[in-house]
């Protein structure tokens, strides 16, 4: 790659800092999760927008919710554990086992987000992604074989459409 491809291959990966991310989100899934070993992770984040009217101004804000997501084949499980972009603490797991669920899909509009619907009252939608440079709003990982893995493992034992 000569000295022009290196200018315009746009930003990279910080591999270190995003290896001790994996770790961090680890060790704190395994905090939370009895038996957290035994799941594999991924780092998702959900959106909440909410829509505001003041006279003539019209819009929306977007709050960002970011998760460590774990699944475990075996026992098709998804737990989801929120937690923030510098992963310095996180919240209470929440599981959706497979045969729990009332319904589940991948959303292609607006986003291509992993949809679960654990009953009539409530869902969840888990965006994943290769990487994201933004590390206020998110956490600093890089995991492409990851997300394959997490949408193949959705899509043969999750989805229910």
């Amino acid at each position: 790659m000569g000295l022009f491809g290196k200018l315009f291959a746009g930003p990279q990966v910080d591999m270190a800092k995003s290896d001790a991310n994996r770790k961090k989100m680890r060790e704190l899934f395994n905090e939370v999760v009895e038996n957290g070993q035994d799941y594999k992770l991924i780092f998702g984040f959900t959106e909440d927008i909410g829509w505001f009217n003041y006279g003539f101004v019209h819009g929306s804000k977007t709050k960002i919710g970011n998760l460590i997501v774990g699944w475990n084949d075996n026992s098709q499980t998804i737990v989801v554990v929120p937690t923030v972009p510098d992963l310095s603490g996180c919240g209470d797991a929440t599981f959706y086992r497979r045969n729990e669920i009332r319904k589940a899909y991948q959303s292609k509009y607006p986003t291509d987000a992993f949809i679960i619907y654990p009953d009539r009252k409530g869902y969840i939608g888990i965006n994943v992604c290769d990487w994201l440079e933004d590390e206020k709003l998110y956490v600093y990982v890089s995991q492409e074989e990851e997300v394959k893995e997490f949408t193949d493992f959705f899509l043969k034992r999750f989805q229910t459409k």
